[in-house]
């Protein structure tokens, strides 16, 4: 059987998860974990048989769900419930040309700060004075990502944070080293290791997608000097769909030309 590269994130993905909450308790428990897995494999089971016809393989399904309980807080289950719906029904959705355009995470997320702030908040809190989990994070998100052929997405991202941090530090009031201090916290880790890499949601071209990336963090340093709280989810919903929307566009034509030769037509599965 051939192997499934998504078992690259998934395997990091869910020991830095549970160890995290066995060795911290950054979670308000396990019940948001399986909360957050088992709707979004319920959700992309059902939509897929209705939408498709057949069910999908549930490893991307799972590591939506995995993300949503690692990136949200809050002692309440619904809010976890809600957002890997969000997340797994927008795949379905929002779609062009058969590609959804937006990280389906991020974009559950963002659906729930923006709309119930009063129940939720992003997972924000630090580690402390321990290393050692930050030592985890980045070493299973430095396979991953090399496994996905992503190091450069996350190598751009780290690069533009902190010089638009040393921009902010001198636009605002605040230190450097208080403006670089948040990519230390385990949020931007996983932000930047595992939710800004998505593959299914950057482009192709890597030249493209450091650009891409690039003007994640510039729009991401335009929110934060305006004071917006959950700038690195808004910006990366804000920036992501309209490269791909052209990226999509630009190869809709070399689409329906394989589209209309016989040898294509019994190729096409309708997503």
């Amino acid at each position: 059987m051939k192997y499934d590269k998504r078992l690259t994130l998934l395997v990091p993905f869910s020991a830095i998860l549970l160890g995290a909450q066995w060795g911290f308790g950054i979670l308000h428990g396990y019940r948001g974990i399986v909360a957050a897995v088992v709707s979004s494999l319920a959700a992309e089971w059902a939509v897929s048989s209705v939408l498709l016809g057949h069910r999908r393989n549930l490893m991307s399904a799972y590591m939506s769900g995995v993300s949503v309980a690692m990136m949200v807080r809050t002692p309440l289950l619904w809010p976890y419930v809600l957002c890997a719906l969000v997340s797994i029904l927008s795949k379905y959705v929002l779609r062009v040309n058969g590609r959804h355009i937006f990280n389906p995470s991020n974009l559950g997320i963002c659906a729930l700060l923006f709309l119930a702030p009063y129940a939720v908040a992003p997972f924000m809190v630090q580690w402390g004075n321990s290393i050692f989990p930050m030592l985890i994070i980045w070493t299973a998100g430095a396979y991953a990502v090399w496994r996905a052929d992503r190091v450069h997405v996350t190598v751009a991202y780290v690069v533009s944070f902190v010089a638009f941090a040393y921009v902010r530090s001198l636009i605002g009031t605040a230190s450097f080293v208080s403006e670089v201090a948040p990519l230390t916290g385990p949020m931007y880790q996983l932000y930047a290791l595992f939710m800004i890499t998505d593959p299914k949601t950057t482009v192709t071209s890597k030249k493209w997608a450091v650009v891409v990336t690039v003007l994640v963090a510039f729009v991401e340093m335009l929110l934060r000097l305006n004071q917006v709280i959950y700038a690195p989810f808004y910006a990366l919903f804000l920036v992501t769909p309209i490269p791909l929307l052209i990226e999509s566009w630009r190869k809709a034509p070399a689409r329906a030309r394989r589209s209309e030769t016989p040898a294509a037509a019994p190729a096409l599965s309708g997503g």
